[in-house]
């Protein structure tokens, strides 16, 4: 039986309108309850570039949601190197310190791990319900996995992939992001409109802080001093003390924003502004995270999602969740430079330093179905 595809939402302005997030472990279906993607897997060397990308070289990940799969892209050409399927709904992806790639199957309740050279498993472990985002600790030692469906966090051995703590958080836990320090771990939660401060060190929440409507993700500075959040109840981006708890400033943005991202030196923010399926965003902004204004505004593709940027601070990349696509930003010049096709809604992105590896064109991998005897979470994140 064919899944009819079913989006989270979080309320916006009292549940006037909402904004779409896509859909993590729900729905109905046959095994492991995938829909069959209707966008044809992007093949090697395609692209529709408006002009040459920056130099950069690297591999960018994409977990392409409805489409059950993870795109690798030659960060240098902008082509499509491989395209990994089997891993039913991956809402994020995130690459190691040592280049491991890890994501999260909404639908099986999977933290999985990859081998870049060879696109092979290289293990699998068990999720709370409805995994929507994965990060690792700026060590590489431990993996954290947001529980939407429970209102957890999963911290994991990245070593042995066995689980170490689960730590209770706020209601609907969705972005996470660690601070350049190693020191703390800041989750964002979508239905509490918090966010928590988890003591890497201890596995404990020290502080959780209102900070407004909605929050999807977080930056987090290099010192642990400030995070940035993204509010898409307010359409708008607010700065947090987290020494003084408090929000500290704020801006509004062009659409409901869902991910963020700071360039190496923190002196600029990328807010990736979504926008609603009826009412689509297509532009990131550039953010002074001094001054906390925008200073410039990208054109992207249709739903700017995903947004991560290169260890230089000049190249960023871009899901666009409602076109199946990336945009290349040269942030240089703040234009987008190439659009890459990828699978169906694209949503998480991250980068890795390391050109993608030769291998097939596709390839499909086994990861077991966790959540087989599990009950259906109505918990609802993006």
């Amino acid at each position: 039986m064919k899944r009819v595809r079913a989006y989270h939402t979080v309320a916006l302005l009292g549940a006037v309108t909402a904004l779409t997030l896509t859909a993590c472990g729900q729905g109905t279906g046959g095994a492991g309850g995938a829909e069959t993607s209707a966008t044809p897997i992007p093949t090697q060397g395609e692209q529709t570039p408006t002009q040459q990308a920056g130099e950069v070289t690297g591999t960018v990940w994409v977990a392409n949601e409805d489409g059950n799969s993870l795109t690798a892209i030659d960060a240098e050409t902008s082509e499509v190197a491989t395209t990994v399927t089997g891993i039913e709904a991956p809402h994020n992806v995130q690459v190691g310190p040592d280049g491991t790639v890890w994501a999260v199957s909404g639908h099986s309740n999977a933290l999985v791990a990859l081998d870049p050279a060879t696109y092979q498993l290289t293990g699998t472990a068990a999720t709370g319900q409805s995994p929507a985002h994965v990060i690792l600790t700026p060590d590489g030692a431990r993996v954290y996995v947001t529980n939407a469906g429970e209102d957890t966090l999963g911290v994991y051995d990245a070593a042995t992939l066995d689980r170490v703590a689960t730590v209770e958080v706020g209601d609907g836990p969705h972005g996470l992001r660690p601070s350049g320090n190693g020191e703390v771990v800041v989750v964002a939660n979508t239905g509490a409109g918090t966010i928590d401060v988890v003591q890497i060190a201890t596995n404990e929440v020290s502080a959780s802080i209102p900070v407004g409507e909605s929050p999807a993700q977080v930056a987090v500075d290099n010192d642990g001093d400030y995070a940035y959040v993204s509010l898409a109840g307010d359409s708008s981006v607010a700065k947090v003390d987290l020494a003084e708890q408090t929000v500290v400033g704020s801006v509004e943005v062009s659409a409901p924003p869902v991910q963020l991202y700071l360039t190496p030196d923190g002196t600029r923010l990328l807010s990736a502004d979504q926008g609603t399926e009826q009412t689509a965003g297509d532009t990131v902004s550039v953010i002074d995270t001094e001054a906390m204004t925008v200073t410039d505004s990208i054109t992207t593709g249709s739903g700017p999602h995903g947004v991560v940027v290169d260890t230089t601070g000049e190249t960023a990349w871009v899901t666009n969740l409602y076109d199946d696509t990336i945009s290349v930003l040269d942030l240089t010049t703040n234009e987008a430079v190439a659009t890459v096709p990828v699978g169906d809604m694209p949503n998480g992105i991250s980068y890795s330093p390391t050109p993608p590896a030769p291998g097939p064109q596709s390839l499909t991998l086994t990861v077991p179905d966790y959540a087989e005897d599990e009950p259906t979470s109505e918990h609802d994140h993006g």
